[in-house]
């Protein structure tokens, strides 16, 4: 039987509560407050409770464990995803997988693991001033959380959807690797997305938060932050509803936090909207822009054999070629990789109606598909998006897509086609509302010349969202300084992927686990002696 952490932590008394419960206002106090309990504030809450400080989360999803993930995507989505993983940008043409759960997106990701690009640190040295971001000063803080949280090459044989990508690429000459994992003991099921139901994927919910909970920490779930409460250049207090019993709607009780340090760690939309509607001082309009989501397109094939995508390790093999062979200043680079093909996730993201979608479904098991994640925020058409507020405070990003975004999507889908065809696709389709499946890579290429790279016509995802509180040395620029310290309030904090001043150009849970370290282990010496005193 598998061991459940969650049950065990909860009948030894964790202080752990579901806010969608309370009878009555409540008010705690503490010494930290984290909002978010995803790579950010889960990685920080460990290290300041560790320090001996009185640590509360706040997480507005629910608590949830090994026993409730059933490999099923009618239970998983509305459970554990923003908007039932249907959140969109505002002009509904990119849809964006976040997370929404105790443990944040490490809950339902891919596992993906990679450390920031060098180029990436060096743009930041040299654009945002960030001197102390090189590869070197982060390397031992990248190294321990790849020790703390099992992060390794994936070592089993991929699955046939990551090895095609591996054999196509490889007729061509372009380079392939292995990607690491932040698994142990893992059982190869393929369903991460859904929760990993053997506590195999070593997420924030069995790492760190049970880690924190062990040492007094106190973790309010189904609670959204509403505000910070701030006097002169400190912050006071946070405001909190606590939800209702669906876990959507505020209810009638209210949760105050008061402490003497806070940190935002919600993500990069629901961070940056936290801020807006506190109302922080803001002097230069940064807060909220540069928004990043490395934009993705996809390509869809079919193969003569049986590929099932929907087993095995999510995503293993990668390729950086069309990253290392693109300046950062010139035409927009991407990374190539594969996801897993589950029947709603498949369904919802490739086109067509009726008859011809039907058929398209009957062919699943046949289907391998290869996604491009543009690197977005490097070049001066490529600006990212902004964080806004509804007229109910809730969050919502407008990212319009450049000219010079689109074209680096035609090139992407032009690279994943030839790829397809080389690994042995018996068909190609660009996944756009005007894609047909084509029989060859020359007959793909034209059609995709063809296709109107326009908003709702090409199919965008994300499920990387970075920027919106982007950390540099000046204020006039950046929201936060390279701590995460907000530039105009001494006690803020900003612990996430919204620091992040670009994109990646790699998925970004180790950068935020390996920054994260960094800087909580120097927020955690500088509070903790006086909070012992």
């Amino acid at each position: 039987m598998i061991a459940d952490p969650i049950a065990q932590g909860l009948a030894r008394g964790w202080k752990a509560y579901d806010a969608s419960t309370f009878d009555r206002d409540r008010a705690f106090d503490a010494d930290v407050v984290i909002v978010g309990t995803g790579a950010g504030g889960g990685t920080a809450a460990e290290i300041l409770t560790n320090a001996g400080l009185n640590v509360v989360m706040i997480e507005e999803g629910p608590l949830r464990s090994s026993r409730d993930f059933h490999m099923l995507e009618r239970e998983a989505y509305p459970e554990l995803y923003q908007d039932s993983a249907g959140r969109r940008t505002k002009d509904k043409g990119i849809v964006i997988l976040q997370g929404r759960a105790v443990g944040g997106s490490t809950t339902v990701n891919w596992t993906s693991s990679f450390r920031t690009p060098p180029e990436t640190l060096d743009y930041w040295r040299e654009h945002f001033e960030l001197s102390d971001y090189s590869e070197g000063a982060l390397a031992p803080w990248f190294e321990h959380m790849e020790r703390r949280l099992s992060v390794h090459p994936w070592d089993e044989p991929p699955n046939e959807n990551n090895a095609l990508l591996a054999r196509g690429a490889q007729k061509l000459g372009i380079p392939t690797a292995v990607i690491p994992r932040n698994v142990k003991g893992c059982y190869n099921l393929g369903y991460c997305g859904m929760g990993c139901p053997t506590n195999a994927k070593q997420s924030m919910l069995v790492t760190t938060i049970p880690a924190a909970l062990d040492r007094g920490a106190t973790l309010i779930s189904r609670a959204r932050a509403q505000r910070f409460h701030f006097s002169g250049e400190r912050v006071t207090m946070l405001e909190c509803a606590a939800l209702d019993s669906s876990g959507l709607q505020p209810g009638p009780r209210a949760i105050t936090v008061r402490a003497k340090t806070f940190i935002s760690a919600g993500g990069a939309i629901n961070g940056p909207a936290l801020l807006l509607r506190s109302g922080v001082p803001n002097p230069y309009g940064t807060l909220g822009t540069r928004t990043f989501l490395h934009p993705t397109v996809i390509s869809a094939a079919i193969m003569p054999e049986v590929v099932a995508g929907y087993s095995g390790a999510p995503q293993s093999i990668y390729s950086d070629h069309f990253l290392h062979t693109q300046p950062l200043d010139g035409a927009i680079g991407y990374k190539l990789e594969v996801p897993p093909l589950h029947p709603v996730l498949f369904a919802t993201t490739t086109p067509g109606f009726s008859g011809a979608h039907a058929a398209l479904m009957h062919q699943m098991p046949y289907a391998q598909v290869i996604i491009a994640l543009m690197r977005d925020g490097f070049h001066s058409q490529s600006t990212g998006g902004t964080v806004g507020l509804r007229s109910d405070g809730t969050p919502l990003l407008d990212y319009p897509i450049s000219p010079y975004v689109w074209e680096g999507a035609r090139r992407a889908l032009k690279s994943m086609a030839q790829i397809q065809f080389a690994a042995g696709a018996r068909s190609v389709l660009p996944v756009h509302e005007l894609g047909a499946s084509t029989n060859s890579y020359e007959e793909a290429a034209r059609l995709i010349d063809t296709l109107p790279m326009e908003i709702l016509r090409a199919i965008v995802v994300s499920a990387h969202v970075m920027g919106g509180c982007g950390m540099g040395a000046d204020p006039r620029s950046s929201v936060t300084d390279g701590t995460g310290r907000h530039h105009q309030l001494e006690n803020l904090y900003v612990f996430d992927g919204s620091a992040f001043p670009t994109s990646l150009g790699a998925n970004p849970q180790l950068s935020i686990y390996g920054m994260v370290a960094r800087n909580a282990s120097r927020l955690a010496g500088q509070i903790a002696a006086p909070a012992k005193r």
